[in-house]
C-alpha cells in the first residue's frame, strides 16, 4: 500500500481516519502518563519478589470491611479516606518500597502520587488491585 493511496483511503472514510488519529493520540498520552507518574505498576508475582527480597511494606487502602474479608497476608489497612503520608506507620517506611493496593488499581494511583510528592522514593502500584491478586491464585488472609 503506498502513502497516495492511504490518504485516498482517509480521503473517503473520514470517520475511519478520525477514528485512528484519536486512537492513536489517546494511546500515546497513555504511555507519557504512564513514564512520567514518578512510580511503577507491579504484577502479583513481582510484588510477592519485592516483599520476600527487600521487606517491602504492602498497604492496603480497601475498606476495613473489605480487607477483613481477605487481604494480602502481612498488608496493613490504612483507608482512603485516613491515608496520610504521614502517617506513623507510612512515615517509618519511607527508605523501604511502599506498594499500594486497593480493589482495582485506580484508589491507589492518587495515593501513590501522594506518596511521591511527600518524597517516598519507592513506591508501587498492584495493577489490577486484590482482583489481580486473586486472579493470579495467590493467598488471602481473613479477619484483621
Amino acid at each position: 500500500m503506498t502513502f497516495e493511496e492511504l490518504l485516498a483511503f482517509a480521503g473517503r472514510n473520514h470517520l475511519l481516519a478520525l477514528a485512528l488519529v484519536g486512537i492513536t493520540l489517546a494511546l500515546i498520552w497513555t504511555e507519557i502518563a504512564r513514564l512520567t507518574r514518578g512510580f511503577k505498576g507491579l504484577r502479583p508475582a513481582e510484588l510477592t519478589v519485592l516483599v520476600n527480597r527487600e521487606n517491602a511494606l504492602v498497604v492496603d487502602l480497601r475498606p476495613s470491611g473489605d480487607f477483613e474479608k481477605g487481604h494480602i497476608p502481612g498488608s496493613k489497612n490504612v483507608q482512603m479516606s485516613q491515608f496520610d503520608p504521614e502517617n506513623k506507620q507510612l512515615a517509618a517506611a519511607r527508605a523501604l518500597p511502599v506498594v499500594l493496593v486497593c480493589k482495582t488499581g485506580q484508589t491507589a494511583n492518587t495515593a501513590a502520587k501522594r506518596l511521591k510528592k511527600a518524597g517516598f522514593e519507592q513506591v508501587y502500584v498492584l495493577e489490577g488491585g486484590i482482583g489481580a491478586w486473586q486472579q493470579a491464585d495467590l493467598p488471602l488472609k481473613r479477619g484483621r
